[in-house]
Parts: C-alpha cells; sequence; structure tokens
C-alpha cells in the first residue's frame, strides 16, 4: 500500500519508528515531511500536503502526526475525500477503516509513545472498509455532507 506520511516538530519523535514500522511490514511510504524537527513549522501544511496525496490517488492512505493529533485531524478533514481520525487506541485505529472508510491516521506525538503509535499503524494498515450496505451508506452520507 502506498501510504502518505506528514509530522510537524510535536510529532517530529514518531517520524523513524513509523516509517521503519511502515517499511518493515512492506509498504511505500510517501514522505511528506517534515524532514527536520524545526519549532518554526505548521502543522497544516503537513495535513494539506498529505490529503492531496490521497485527493490525487498518488497514496492510498496516510498518517499524520502532530503534538497531540487534533491540529492535523481538523486540518486534514476540510480537505475533500479525507477521512481523517485521531486515534490513541488499536480498536478505534482498525474499526474506523473497516466502519467509516478513515483514509488518514492521525497521532500525537506529545501524547503516546513509539510503541503504541506503532501498533496503531499496524491496526490502521491491517484493516479493510467492510463494505457491507450500511456502512457504505453512512460513508456516502458523511461523504455528502463535504
Amino acid at each position: 500500500m502506498r501510504i502518505a506520511f506528514g509530522t510537524d516538530h510535536g510529532g517530529y519523535i514518531l517520524r523513524d519508528p513509523i516509517f521503519e514500522t511502515l517499511k518493515r511490514l512492506g509498504h511505500a511510504v510517501i514522505d511528506e515531511g517534515a524532514a527536520t524537527c524545526d519549532p518554526a513549522d505548521d502543522y497544516p501544511d503537513f495535513a494539506a500536503a498529505v490529503g492531496r496525496a490521497i485527493q490525487s490517488g498518488e497514496a492510498e492512505r496516510g498518517i499524520l502526526v502532530c503534538g497531540s493529533g487534533v491540529g492535523v485531524t481538523l486540518a486534514a478533514n476540510r480537505l475533500k475525500g479525507v477521512r481523517a481520525c485521531l486515534c490513541h487506541d488499536t480498536y478505534s485505529a482498525a474499526q474506523g477503516v473497516r466502519h467509516d472508510d478513515m483514509n488518514v491516521l492521525c497521532l500525537g506525538g506529545r501524547v503516546i509513545g513509539a510503541d503504541l503509535a506503532c501498533e496503531l499503524v499496524r491496526a490502521f494498515v491491517g484493516a479493510e472498509f467492510d463494505g457491507g450496505e450500511r456502512f457504505a451508506r453512512r460513508v456516502a452520507k458523511v461523504t455528502a455532507l463535504e
């Protein structure tokens, strides 16, 4: 799977562990930055880059990390076709994909550690949208809100 990844300085601590996990699982990572830990960077820039990769089809899914995860979630959800959710438990990371067709996982680098972040990434990339009638109907209603 092609996965776009972006983080600001607040989530930069999780960058390498997430990259390593994705590569170990055989996924192609599209690096949308940040290349360095720069306190002057802004999370909306990375959320926009990951969201555009989803919109264009360059990436099938995305992962965003900022300090709390809230900022990147808010910013990413402004982009049509992006369904981003902040998750700090494996149930939500997988169930969000299965039932809600979540395509961007958002994490808080100041909220969770690297081990949990990697577990969440594994749950997220390992899940597939159920596609059942009730789930498709609900996703269509969410899409209609855009």
